[in-house]
């Protein structure tokens, strides 16, 4: 059996906000092609972990390491060569309100290809095949179900087929029969594109039927790490009390 390539590490992370240190010496290592999810209780630094991986914020101290590169000492233009591989769900789906479904996800296709019209037409119709949202190119984003968003804001995620996806809290303010069905919608299509997903998630337990890999965030420190299995038969006292009294 081949090794698993490691894609990212984030060793011994911190980072204070406000006076509050929400980060204390984060270490964690990702590698490509899991599924990933990061949980922990609310407020606890999970989003502010994913913003200094992605770039929005850096961290006071330590590494945050992509394909073997320090990205935290990275200009910015070189930072904007390894984001340019990331493809990010925001919780709130970040569509822009003032065009249609269509011209949101051509938005990143004409910002960073140089793709014709009619391949970027090609790719569209497939990705919102892929995520459920068939001949749903004309509606615009007030005209769609909360769930109908989510899919819409995960189509423009991953249509540039990229080797990391984020996903920010993916089923914040959803019914449990939407929050099954974008679960499953991942799911499906962590498997079809075979990128290395990370979901920030505080759905416990329904997020151990999506990820392969599970690590909790407890006061800035990574405490546990392993298969949904491995997580939910912890002895540690703050991980039971995580899953368990909810």
């Amino acid at each position: 059996m081949m090794e698993k390539q490691i894609l990212i590490e984030i060793r011994d992370v911190k980072k204070t906000l406000n006076g509050h240190a929400v980060l204390n010496g984060v270490n964690l290592t990702i590698y490509k092609g899991d599924l990933i999810a990061i949980v922990g209780a609310s407020g606890g630094g999970k989003s502010v972990l994913m913003k200094n991986v992605i770039g929005l914020m850096k961290p006071d101290y330590g590494q945050i390491i992509i394909d073997g590169k320090n990205t935290v000492n990275m200009s910015h233009r070189q930072y904007l060569k390894i984001i340019e591989r990331f493809g990010v769900l925001f919780q709130s789906g970040a569509l822009f309100d003032s065009i249609n479904v269509y011209e949101n996800i051509a938005f990143p296709l004409r910002e960073r290809t140089k793709l014709k019209e009619k391949d970027i037409k090609l790719k569209i119709e497939d990705v919102l095949a892929s995520v459920g949202l068939k001949g749903m190119d004309n509606k615009y984003p007030a005209e769609l179900s909360g769930g109908m968003r989510k899919r819409a804001a995960l189509a423009r995620a991953i249509v540039l087929n990229p080797d990391v996806v984020f996903f920010d809290e993916p089923t914040t303010g959803l019914d449990p029969i939407l929050m099954n069905a974008i679960h499953g919608l991942i799911k499906e299509n962590h498997h079809q594109y075979g990128y290395t997903g990370i979901i920030i998630s505080h759905e416990i337990p329904k997020i151990f039927s999506v990820a392969n890999k599970v690590a909790m965030l407890h006061d800035g420190l990574i405490i546990a790490y392993g298969t949904p299995e491995e997580i939910q038969n912890s002895e540690n006292p703050h991980v039971r009390n995580f899953l368990y009294n909810q």
